[in-house]
């Protein structure tokens, strides 16, 4: 295959359809207990509704929405550190547009902004050192986010800062790891996924090895699975498969962008420019061991924790805001009481609905209006 059209080719989905309804009536799963795939990719979710995946599938397979998206995880708290740095008079603060709208205890970026902080939307780390070269009076700090997906270029930024000894430019690094994160969830009581659509993007970079012990340890198969509605079908079919014998291997559908190995080049940057942190907090998931990332002591000039004095206090999300239940996949984004009313994109209180990624924005922008949606939007 060529070009994106293929992989929305609907002869091919149709083919795979009719395979899935054949292995998912051996699989065991029913109406009442419908098996568990989690999608660990927010850009998985997107598709899946965006073309209509949900409703094609049988009902005794249900997807689960994981927490694979950066913005939507990001903690009230750090939110309000970002905040406090973007008010300095003397800064220019620098982020990737979905973070603007996360609303913290006092506010958004994008309000802040509206308020008169210098905060400035770029598509890159690389934009943001530019801006630093382009204001030699004015502190720069970039809004580092992500998984492993955006790691190396924000690690080669770092280096290409050092290179050039660009002295008024730092990083708010509040980069996460994936595998911890379905560590956490595995080991969440009642935790009843069947299978995992593994990440794509994080997979490119890391490769499929770190995967290994959902397998290994939980039991659970889990199909590195690119974005396109075939690719997404052909994942879910490779997981029924295992089902259906009992396996449970880790397996690579995503065979045209991820190297089981990884990106050697840019594990290496990242290894050169971070270190795992003790711990870091999630929205909605708490604090998890080792699951992000800061930069090392011999980049300590270029850490803007060190630079600016951050309150660093935990947050709580508003009570009547279920995103941790959403990301544990513990609930269904109508299912939550503020959802398409209190808690819109227009008027987000969770991160689940800010983010192009969110479940919660899925479900509101493209999930078919069943009773339950409509119920909630009434």
């Amino acid at each position: 295959m060529k070009y994106v059209d293929e992989y929305r080719e609907p002869a091919l989905a149709r083919r795979l359809l009719d395979e899935i309804a054949a292995c998912a009536a051996r699989t065991g799963g029913t109406p009442q207990r419908p098996l568990q795939i989690m999608e660990v990719c927010g850009g998985h979710t997107h598709s899946i509704f965006r073309y209509g995946l949900k409703d094609l599938i049988p009902r005794t397979i249900e997807f689960v929405h994981g927490p694979g998206c950066p913005v939507c995880v990001l903690p009230m708290g750090r939110v309000d550190d970002s905040l406090t740095i973007a008010r300095q008079p003397h800064v220019i603060f620098t982020t990737f547009g979905d973070a603007m709208r996360v609303p913290g205890s006092t506010g958004s970026l994008l309000s802040e902004r509206a308020e008169g902080a210098d905060v400035r939307m770029v598509y890159s780390p690389l934009d943001a050192l530019q801006i630093a070269r382009d204001n030699p009076d004015r502190e720069v700090v970039f809004f580092a986010l992500g998984f492993e997906t955006t790691m190396p270029s924000t690690a080669l930024t770092v280096l290409q800062a050092g290179r050039e000894c660009i002295d008024n430019f730092s990083l708010f690094c509040n980069h996460i790891t994936i595998v911890p994160t379905l560590k956490a969830i595995l080991d969440s009581p009642g935790a009843g996924i069947d299978g995992f659509l593994g990440p794509g993007h994080v997979a490119m970079v890391i490769g499929a090895e770190p995967f290994e012990f959902i397998a290994a340890r939980y039991a659970r198969p889990l199909v590195i699975t690119g974005f396109e509605p075939t690719d997404i079908l052909e994942g879910l079919l490779m997981l029924l498969r295992q089902i259906e014998t009992g396996t449970a291997r880790v397996k690579n559908q995503y065979t045209r962008v991820v190297n089981p190995a990884g990106n050697t080049p840019a594990l290496e940057a990242i290894t050169r420019v971070f270190e795992l942190r003790e711990f870091f907090e999630w929205r909605g998931l708490g604090s998890i061991d080792h699951s992000g990332i800061r930069l090392r002591f011999d980049y300590a000039r270029f850490d803007a924790e060190r630079r600016f004095s951050v309150p660093g206090a935990p947050i709580a999300d508003p009570k009547s805001c279920q995103c941790g239940e959403v990301l544990k996949g513990a609930i269904k984004p109508f299912e939550c009481k503020v959802f398409g009313q209190a808690c819109t994109p227009q008027t987000p209180l969770g991160a689940l609905m800010v983010s192009s990624e969110g479940a919660c924005s899925a479900y509101y922008l493209f999930a078919r209006r069943d009773d339950q949606v409509q119920q909630v939007r009434a």
